[in-house]
């Protein structure tokens, strides 16, 4: 019984620290940032960016590689954003790139 007592206020924590929110369609953890450059020649994106969970990277700006160029259509800079971005044999690549509201 005093096990099950302890196992709620972890459940609870544990709601907070990871919160939907931060999942597109709850499948994974979105990243939050603002565009700070784009040039659809060569694919990559400049994002400030908050902290990446999955790749355990900190806030920072970076260059990122996109999955697909057409991810940058009707993308600008100044624009906030959510993504989800994987690390390919050493290249941060955006596999999911969403205006944020």
């Amino acid at each position: 019984m005093k096990l099950r007592s302890m196992l709620l206020p972890i459940a609870l924590l544990a709601s907070i620290i990871v919160t939907p929110a931060a999942f597109a369609s709850g499948d994974h953890p979105m990243t939050e940032g603002v565009i700070k450059k784009i040039d659809t020649s060569t694919g990559k994106i400049t994002i400030k960016h908050g902290p990446i969970v999955n790749l355990d990277m900190p806030p920072m700006s970076m260059v990122f590689g996109v999955q697909d160029t057409s991810m940058l259509d009707g993308l600008a800079k100044g624009d906030n954003v959510k993504f989800y971005v994987v690390d390919q044999g050493g290249k941060m690549v955006i596999e999911e790139l969403e205006a944020a509201h």
